[in-house]
């Protein structure tokens, strides 16, 4: 056990430990209390698990100039951000000292702790964003370095009614932003159609990827327009000159509880540089001036995925 100075303070009973390959000691862990005053507040690193809904002691980490990378809280203590006093248990920075990462709860998933244990424990949050004062239950806010709010991510069965440039939208999961405030993507609720530069295309992503919000199946460009969607509804017949028309269209597979159902899996499609993209493949990319689209609809008899097989 040994002191460590940091530059938001004297940390005591510390244990350094090798956390990286390389042999670098850039974290430690803390066995006894102790209060570091940073520009959002005291806060106290964790130094033991009260409960089992919290992970074991987490290490805190550091950049090589002593500012902090990350830091796990002995309890969820109020931070004072840009958009508001937010609850956190877990805290990630950059490299600038701003705010990274806010997590208002960082439980210990497993077979006794599930994500519904630590919803549970979720309380609203009113915070502001560059399109209003909202309030949900979150998972966790993404900050740029300048302090602008990225993403926002939410709970599920969680949403927030937003104004996009394609009207009032009912989002889930995430919604994101540019440094500018503009909405740079979200997950819609429902199935909402979206003009595109080949069509108007029904939007909807059965299941959305991914444990954040920064990234989501609706994708704005900054000025507004659209730059990727997820559909389950459509297809896209292709025809380039005098070639052969080809057809690209969602997916079919087995639902994961092994029954006969099929669900269905989503095509990408993306708008970049007056071309269009399939499937995020760059083989499947083709020339808006020089190609024509047909969109089609779907008629395959799917259903909703499950996530329960009881």
């Amino acid at each position: 056990m040994t002191t460590f100075s940091t530059i938001y303070g004297d940390l005591s009973g510390v244990e350094f430990r090798t956390l990286f390959s390389n042999g670098k000691m850039d974290g430690c862990l803390v066995t006894e209390a102790n209060s570091l005053k940073t520009p959002y507040g005291t806060l106290v690193p964790q130094y033991e698990a009260e409960d089992m809904g919290r992970r074991s002691v987490k290490p805190m980490y550091f950049y090589k100039d002593g500012s902090l990378k990350s830091i796990s809280l002995q309890s969820q203590t109020m931070l004072e951000t840009p958009v508001g006093n937010i609850p956190a248990e877990l805290v990630t920075f950059h490299k600038n000292g701003s705010i990274k990462r806010i997590f208002s709860l960082d439980g210990k998933l497993s077979g006794f702790w599930s994500w519904k244990n630590e919803f549970a424990l979720a309380q609203d949050i009113t915070f502001k964003s560059p399109v209003g004062t909202l309030t949900a239950k979150l998972i966790g806010l993404q900050f740029y370095e300048s302090g602008a709010l990225k993403s926002i991510t939410l709970w599920p069965g969680q949403t927030l009614t937003v104004t996009t440039p394609m009207g009032e939208i009912v989002v889930r999961k995430g919604l994101a932003f540019y440094e500018s405030g503009a909405i740079r993507s979200f997950e819609p609720q429902k199935k909402i159609d979206i003009s595109t530069p080949i069509g108007i295309i029904t939007s909807w992503d059965n299941e959305p990827n991914g444990i954040h919000g920064d990234i989501n199946s609706v994708q704005l460009s900054e000025d507004g327009s659209i730059e990727a969607l997820s559909t389950v509804d459509h297809a896209v017949q292709v025809s380039v000159r005098e070639q052969n028309a080809e057809l690209f269209h969602p997916g079919v597979k087995n639902n994961v509880c092994g029954d006969e159902r099929k669900v269905s899996v989503p095509m990408k499609v993306r708008f970049e540089k007056k071309r269009v993209i399939f499937h995020d493949n760059p083989k499947f990319t083709f020339d808006l001036e020089h190609t024509s689209f047909e969109i089609k609809k779907m008629n395959i008899a799917t259903k909703e995925p499950a996530y329960s097989c009881s």
